[in-house]
């Protein structure tokens, strides 16, 4: 099976770019053909990564529009992870595709096309805007990053709503691949309890793996590098490793019974 995972939460500042290139370097690292598709016109994606736009080479405003392949628009980067930056030119995409008749699901028709990558990871925008409904339009599966916060259910429950309402419009096997506690500090007891109401309402879809607060993956994105390359020791790196040996053993475990099922 072919995932398309849109890391996504309408809240900003939960580690969502964070997890997005930590988890698909490490899912490459695991000998996983993946892209990385920075779908946020901040770009953080792409310098978190060191990927910079360079001026002869064909961008994400020419797949969108159908001027080039996607095999002409990604970095690829020594590490073996493939990279389809982020642009100046997306929010002239997002404001062209208001327009557009397929203005919901063209990223979806472009990918289905040319897709050959066994994980595609999209960094969505921390907001619902039509870039961020592309991108859960097209996926297979949403990973959703969250604070154990006093606003963070609150989030959760509008994403929620986002994604039940992409199913309605068009993709209704749209699935949850899980809830990732992000800048986790367990001797928080705000934490500890908003982890156990996570538990309560959402139990198997929470994963077990935390991410910490830690300084080395701050410091990572300045040095553009995975942190699992600027500090494989640390916390960060340990943690993200972990997040993405979870994914595969789940989906192992859940391609397994769809194949007894079949």
């Amino acid at each position: 099976m072919k995932y398309v995972i849109a890391v996504a939460n309408q809240k900003g500042g939960v580690g969502k770019t964070t997890t997005a290139v930590n988890l698909a370097f490490e899912l490459s690292r695991s000998d996983k053909a993946v892209l990385l598709i920075d779908m946020d016109p901040q770009g953080n994606a792409s310098t978190h990564l060191g990927v910079a736009e360079e001026q002869d080479q064909a961008t994400t405003w020419d797949w969108f529009q159908r001027r080039s392949t996607l095999k002409e628009v990604v970095h690829k980067l020594n590490s073996g992870l493939d990279v389809l930056g982020s642009t100046s030119d997306l929010t002239a995409i997002e404001l062209q595709l208001l327009e557009a008749a397929d203005r919901t699901h063209r990223m979806r028709d472009l990918l289905q096309a040319e897709n050959t990558y066994e994980y595609v990871i999209i960094d969505c925008p921390p907001s619902l805007s039509i870039l961020t409904i592309n991108a859960l339009m097209c996926a297979t599966h949403v990973l959703i990053p969250m604070q154990c916060e006093y606003f963070a259910l609150e989030g959760l429950s509008a994403l929620l709503k986002t994604i039940e309402a992409v199913r309605e419009s068009g993709n209704d096997d749209l699935d949850i691949d899980g809830i990732v506690r992000t800048m986790y500090d367990p001797r928080n007891k705000l934490a500890r309890e908003v982890s156990r109401q996570l538990f309560d309402h959402f139990g198997t879809s929470v994963y077990r793996t935390v991410v910490p607060r830690n300084v080395r993956l701050a410091e990572a994105p300045s040095h553009g590098k995975p942190v699992q390359v600027y500090d494989p020791r640390s916390r960060g790196a340990i943690a993200h490793s972990a997040l993405a040996h979870e994914m595969l053993r789940r989906h192992a475990k859940h391609n397994a019974v769809e194949q007894i099922n079949a």
